[in-house]
């Protein structure tokens, strides 16, 4: 008999209301009678990369959360089985009882991105319980953050909890400037937004951290993003910079070219392995 990991409750949630907080990133806040065990679930983490693997449910199946996924298996086509998309939790309003969730859209392009396009208040998701890992180490003398779009939610929610003598950089990725946010930032930590303006992703990242001197001090990495520009960069930061992976949190969030469920599968053979010795590091992203 083979050990299997618990299953995460299914919590669901309402849509409480929607926004566009850039032309290319969708604020999508839920609510409802699951949101005390949610976040005290959530809490019991102590993470800033907490993330969910929302369930995704064709609307025109009139399918009733929370999801049996064995009974349903039994009785759907799998084309036609909700579908598990990971996302990072922006916000949680111990106040107002509601979390936020940011979602890249661009058209109709995946799955969740139009789903965030077309959420109304009412809508309702099912959002099985938190994972996450990662949290700033409070005994480095600098933080580095990197990533795209993809990140940039677990990077915005790092930097908001760093204490208010941290110091850092911050170099995250956009297609231009309407595309950046404002974040709550600490005096010492400084953002560096990066434009492609139509180039490939991972293009504009990738040229500013290489063009850095290497850190002087303890570090401590928070590095996600495309797969192609995560592996250009970790021989950069790892090998010749000499972070340990004790002080990294680095992995591929998505690869250019590549569906999720393509993606996922290949996490675990050496195209998806972005370091030499193991596998890819858990996922966050978001599809």
């Amino acid at each position: 008999m083979t050990d299997q990991k618990p299953r995460r409750p299914q919590y669901v949630f309402d849509v409480v209301s929607t926004e566009h907080v850039t032309p290319h990133m969708i604020r999508v806040w839920f609510g409802g009678p699951d949101f005390d065990a949610f976040a005290r679930d959530a809490d019991e983490r102590a993470s800033t990369d907490t993330y969910v693997k929302m369930l995704f449910a064709r609307p025109e199946l009139g399918l009733e959360p929370p999801y049996d996924m064995d009974a349903l298996r039994e009785t759907l086509a799998p084309e036609d089985m909700p579908v598990r998309r990971t996302y990072t939790i922006r916000k949680i309003d111990l106040e107002a009882r509601t979390i936020a969730i940011d979602f890249v859209a661009h058209g109709d392009v995946g799955v969740a991105g139009p789903w965030a396009e077309r959420a109304q208040a009412g809508d309702k998701v099912v959002i099985p319980g938190p994972g996450g890992g990662y949290a700033p180490n409070g005994d480095v003398d600098e933080h580095l953050f990197i990533g795209d779009e993809s990140a940039l939610p677990a990077i915005a929610a790092a930097i908001e909890q760093l204490p208010a003598d941290a110091r850092g950089r911050a170099y995250i990725e956009v297609e231009s400037v309407d595309d950046e946010m404002p974040l709550e930032v600490p005096a010492g930590v400084e953002i560096n937004w990066l434009h492609r303006d139509g180039a490939g992703y991972g293009s504009a990242m990738v040229a500013a951290v290489e063009a850095l001197d290497a850190p002087v001090g303890t570090v401590d990495v928070f590095a996600h993003g495309e797969r192609a520009a995560m592996k250009r960069l970790r021989p950069l930061i790892h090998n010749e910079w000499g972070i340990p992976r004790s002080h990294m949190s680095y992995s591929a969030y998505w690869a250019l070219g590549r569906e999720h469920d393509d993606f996922q599968a290949e996490k675990r053979t050496p195209i998806g392995q972005i370091f030499d010795d193991a596998p890819a590091a858990p996922p966050t992203w978001r599809a």
